[in-house]
């Protein structure tokens, strides 16, 4: 019998993911069966039932439910998912959006308030561009399904307004019909891709805007981290250190494979040009893990999640991440 520690990943499916998956990477003391999931899917699971022992989460949900309380994860800083998120704002080209500025008293549609990309990006708008969340009237509600409701009820500051789309609508019916002016979502809008007639990007040119918001705050927003069950850190005080270093290693030979030139292992015709871009304007390690690597934005997007009325107080790092991971971060 097996004296190995079976041990539930659930997380989508990552290059720099992939060596968990496959058994390159392994996980000291434990029995690894990797379940690849989409977020919807895994975070509603994850958050609802708590069915993983160790699971991919959305940051702000987490986040949320630790200042309540009420996770049953501890939570360690491998951020599987980072996006620049100035690409995920869609907007009706007829209504005279040019800036952020002029959604000010629009209708704008997001699958869900609390979504990690949302927050960012509603905090940037403040930061960035003086445009407070009350600024905009919020509708929420399915991006191509019907019927999709916030994961975690909503306790937002006075003047906020948000409400529900009718329920046998979807966002991307009410921005093609003209219902909606603007579209906030992690996921690529359909009506975009299917080049629908007055729909586009309040950023066409959103790689050189994210660049330059790169340069000048040095984030590089995270949008989920990786949980385990807090049962199981009781009972196995190492376990926490020993999953985020095997995250750390997986990521590190994803790296590597994107950096060799002989055989090419992603289907990219010259994806040498976007690594190469990447290092020059983050530095070799473009993708960093740990806390103290990435303080600035994890202060960050605490603060957005507190502003915003999602958190019920501003989390520092220390109450966000298991502290067995902090002097892994250093090494």
């Amino acid at each position: 019998m097996s004296k190995l520690l079976p041990l539930t990943i659930a997380c989508a499916e990552y290059d720099r993911t992939r060596a968990l998956k496959d058994g390159r990477v392994t996980i000291d003391g434990c029995e690894i069966t990797y379940l690849p999931l989409g977020p919807e899917e895994l975070f509603f699971r994850a958050f609802r039932y708590a069915e993983f022992d160790v699971a991919e989460l959305s940051f702000n949900s987490f986040m949320m439910a630790t200042s309540r309380g009420k996770s049953p994860y501890v939570a360690l800083p491998a951020f599987v998912s980072r996006h620049f998120r100035h690409s995920a704002i869609y907007i009706r080209t007829d209504r005279g959006i040019r800036t952020p500025s002029d959604l000010k008293g629009k209708l704008v549609g997001l699958p869900e308030y609390q979504q990690t990309a949302n927050v960012w990006m509603r905090g940037i708008f403040k930061d960035e561009y003086g445009v407070d969340p009350s600024d905009i009237r919020w509708r929420t509600g399915g991006q191509d399904q019907p019927g999709r409701d916030e994961r975690t009820p909503l306790d937002v500051p006075a003047g906020v307004e948000i409400e529900a789309i009718p329920a046998d609508q979807t966002l991307d019916q009410m921005i093609c019909n003209g219902e909606l002016d603007a579209v906030f979502t992690a996921r690529e809008l359909s009506a975009y891709v299917r080049k629908e007639r007055n729909i586009g990007l309040m950023f066409p040119n959103y790689r050189a805007v994210e660049a330059d918001y790169y340069r000048r705050t040095g984030m590089f927003p995270m949008m989920h981290l990786i949980g385990v069950k807090r049962d199981l850190v009781e009972r196995y005080p190492w376990l926490p250190g020993s999953v985020y270093s095997a995250f750390c290693r997986a990521k590190d030979i994803a790296v590597s494979e994107l950096l060799e030139q002989a055989a090419c292992k992603v289907t990219l015709p010259w994806p040498e040009v976007g690594v190469s871009d990447a290092i020059e304007l983050m530095g070799n390690d473009f993708w960093k893990y740990g806390v103290a690597e990435n303080a600035a934005a994890i202060d960050t997007l605490s603060r957005y999640s507190f502003e915003q009325g999602l958190s019920k107080r501003q989390l520092t790092a220390e109450e966000i991440f298991h502290p067995t991971v902090f002097a892994v971060s250093k090494i």
